[in-house]
């Protein structure tokens, strides 16, 4: 048994030896960035989660005996989709684009089991909640109340923070590296440089602020932490407590491309050529 972030328990199964035995199905889960993108320009969000969605799938009756595990009491074997099958996420990605299929891209993503309802104004909300909700009932799929949100000013999602202004950084992120003390091993290094690959979409020129960490790294110097990236790490820190809030652009706006290039890396920006943003 394994203890959740919210207190509850999960019953977790070794099953590497029947994942070994069977192929990798090659469904494709949605592209995180892309899937968050697409939340930009609705002004009405909200937010839901399925109640403990593997197990809303029914197990084929031939393959149930072979999630069998042994208890003290006996051995048992699941007849819904446990945790910890290699096609469990494929499985309920694939479910999930065939039960909202009418719906995804236009006023609904979902990724897995989270799912969430975008409108353009509050009427519009109403009924775009009422047919998502028709459509869960129509498949008997349920929802965790307690992990639902509606109406929603602002909220993480597949860790961003998604709202009416945009998209901005997860807050645990940016503190993640804020409270991080200075390096000194190359496995620390990795950790950091990891923690900068979750936010490199709001670190504007990314690759020159960072890439003493990344030299750190290179030429078998096996993370020697020096001055230079002391330096940078300092002003790393500095520059997250004010990071980017990512928009998307109106329609005939004019936007200008300005290009910039060092010795490390080449970057581009876009700009509001009227607000400058």
């Amino acid at each position: 048994m394994v203890k959740k972030a919210n207190g509850k328990w999960r019953m977790c199964i070794d099953f590497r030896t029947l994942n070994q035995a069977y192929p990798k199905d090659t469904y494709p889960l949605p592209r995180i960035d892309t899937m968050v993108d697409c939340t930009i320009g609705y002004e009405v969000m909200s937010f839901l989660d399925a109640f403990s969605g593997y197990h809303q799938i029914w197990m084929a009756k031939k393959d149930e005996e072979k999630t069998a595990f042994i208890t003290d009491y006996g051995t048992y074997c699941y007849n819904v989709m446990p945790f910890g099958l290699k096609n469990a996420g494929a499985t309920y990605q694939r479910m999930i684009d065939a039960v909202f299929k009418g719906q995804r891209g236009r006023n609904l993503e979902a990724y897995v089991d989270d799912i969430l309802v975008k409108s353009k104004t509050l009427t519009e909300h109403l009924s775009d909640l009422r047919e998502t909700l028709d459509t869960l009932r129509r498949y008997n799929l349920k929802l965790n109340p307690a992990k639902c949100t509606f109406d929603a000013a602002s909220r993480k999602l597949l860790g961003y923070l998604v709202s009416v202004r945009g998209i901005e950084a997860n807050p645990d992120k940016i503190s993640a590296i804020l409270n991080m003390p200075s390096p000194k091993k190359a496995k620390e290094i990795q950790k950091l440089a990891g923690r900068i690959n979750s936010l490199g979409r709001f670190i504007s020129k990314g690759c020159d602020r960072c890439s003493p960490f990344f030299q750190c790294l290179r030429n078998n110097k096996k993370g020697e932490w020096t001055d230079e990236c002391e330096s940078a790490f300092t002003e790393l820190k500095k520059y997250l407590t004010s990071a980017s809030i990512l928009v998307a652009p109106k329609e005939e706006m004019v936007l200008s491309l300005y290009l910039g290039a060092s010795d490390t890396a080449v970057s581009a920006v876009l700009l509001d050529s009227e607000k400058g943003e």
